[in-house]
């Protein structure tokens, strides 16, 4: 798999072989929605608090009788069947949504974001963004020339246009590029696949070196895994106890 590596300029500055592994992953629904819908989970943060029968101020004293009265037992005011009493089953805020994700369907997810990208022409890699100094105009110069090329059309568009995926973040490009709402950035080693299906375009900076971090991520994974199986095989399996015989049973005779 080869693409082209552009300048900011928007011209061809050479060429380079993506690994297959990475950029030519088939998609699988299944995955990539456990994948995502786990990470926003773990993301999220519950506000709403709904109070139970137990919190809410009042109630201390009961209504009326339990008998005598004709009406229905209660007692408390703070039932969740009385006006301003308690909320059944509402919402807390001491909720945990998070789940775990495992290392190796994390980084499938993210190179099933990349191909797919890739294979619909989203992904742009650019040699260097080398700002002599931090300077917002060097920067949207630079987009509105990756919009000119093939397939990049809305690369100026006002809303999720672009993730930069740079190798490390320095003041002159994070200061340029800050003040473009529709532009976010982040380094390579972040990159995950919400990040990546968020955005419309994806623009990977210097990928000789960006690319291959990607790639390792799924090798720790395996290398992280591979200690764990190659225990389970050394350990001798345990032999079983010989059954011992039946002993017949006798029974006495009494004359």
């Amino acid at each position: 798999m080869k693409t082209d590596i552009y300048n900011i300029s928007g011209k061809v500055a050479g060429s380079m072989e993506l690994p297959e592994a990475v950029f030519g992953v088939k998609w699988n629904d299944s995955l990539m929605h456990q994948v995502v819908t786990a990470m926003q989970s773990n993301a999220r943060t519950p506000i709403a608090h709904a109070k139970m029968r137990g919190e809410v101020r009042g109630g201390g004293k009961k209504p009326w009788a339990q008998k005598g009265t004709g009406r229905a037992r209660h007692g408390s005011t703070r039932s969740p069947i009385w006006r301003g009493g308690g909320v059944t089953h509402g919402p807390r805020n001491d909720k945990n949504y998070s789940r775990e994700i495992p290392k190796k369907m994390r980084a499938k997810a993210l190179y099933m974001a990349l191909s797919r990208k890739f294979a619909d022409g989203e992904v742009l890699f650019v040699d260097s963004f080398g700002f002599s100094k931090p300077k917002t105009s060097d920067a949207k110069k630079a987009m509105l020339a990756f919009g000119k090329l093939d397939g990049f059309k809305k690369m100026n568009a006002s809303y999720n246009a672009a993730l930069i995926a740079v190798a490390e973040k320095n003041d002159n490009f994070t200061k340029s590029f800050r003040n473009i709402s529709s532009i976010s950035f982040d380094a390579i080693a972040n990159l995950n696949p919400v990040m990546v299906l968020k955005y419309k375009y994806l623009i990977i900076e210097n990928p000789e070196v960006t690319v291959p971090v990607v790639e390792k991520r799924l090798k720790k994974s395996s290398e992280l895994a591979a200690p764990k199986a190659e225990k389970k095989a050394a350990a001798p399996k345990k032999a079983k106890p010989a059954r011992a015989g039946k002993v017949a049973k006798t029974k006495s005779v009494t004359k």
